[in-house]
């Protein structure tokens, strides 16, 4: 079956004067899904917008492997002092039996997890710099600029993940 999972989220921080630093979404995720190809529920899988498939993390024992799982829009928007994004994954999921934790696959995982990626550049040491933003942070949660210091945004809002069909 083919399932959609829209992810929002939302920061804000400086967009212009001093402490700008051009902040972005990177076109790249993480996201915890339920894998039929491996079997494992909860499994880590890594999004690039314009790839056709994901990779799974899989497990020790068998290692990463490609899954059947893509961004299929990347939407954001920019509006005083707030940077909002809005994506959606469409995967392949088929029912299964997780033998290791002993749990059925679900179409959307029981605690959904993901991680988002803001990118920046500082005009002051003229370097870019990364910071992610996922589920499980302890909001509000500052991200500061890796060689000045200064706050690039902050995430007061837990991201949004809901499955669409």
């Amino acid at each position: 079956m083919l399932r959609c999972v829209e992810i929002t989220a939302t920061v804000v921080g400086p967009m212009h004067g001093k402490s700008f630093h051009n902040l972005h979404w990177q076109k790249k995720l993480e996201l915890s899904v339920d894998c039929f190809v491996c079997e494992r529920t909860g499994r880590t899988t890594t999004l690039v917008w314009g790839a056709e498939r994901g990779i799974c993390s899989a497990d020790e024992e068998r290692g990463p492997h490609f899954a059947p799982v893509r961004i299929s829009a990347f939407d954001y928007t920019i509006k005083a002092q707030e940077l909002a994004l809005r994506v959606v994954v469409d995967y392949w999921w088929a029912p299964f039996h997780d033998e290791k934790r002993d749990q059925p696959a679900l179409p959307l995982v029981q605690e959904p997890w993901a991680r988002l990626g803001l990118g920046y550049s500082c005009r002051q040491h003229e370097k870019s710099g990364e910071r992610s933003i996922q589920t499980n942070l302890v909001r509000p949660s500052t991200l500061s600029c890796e060689h000045c210091g200064a706050v690039v945004a902050t995430s007061r809002d837990v991201l949004g993940i809901r499955l669409l069909v």
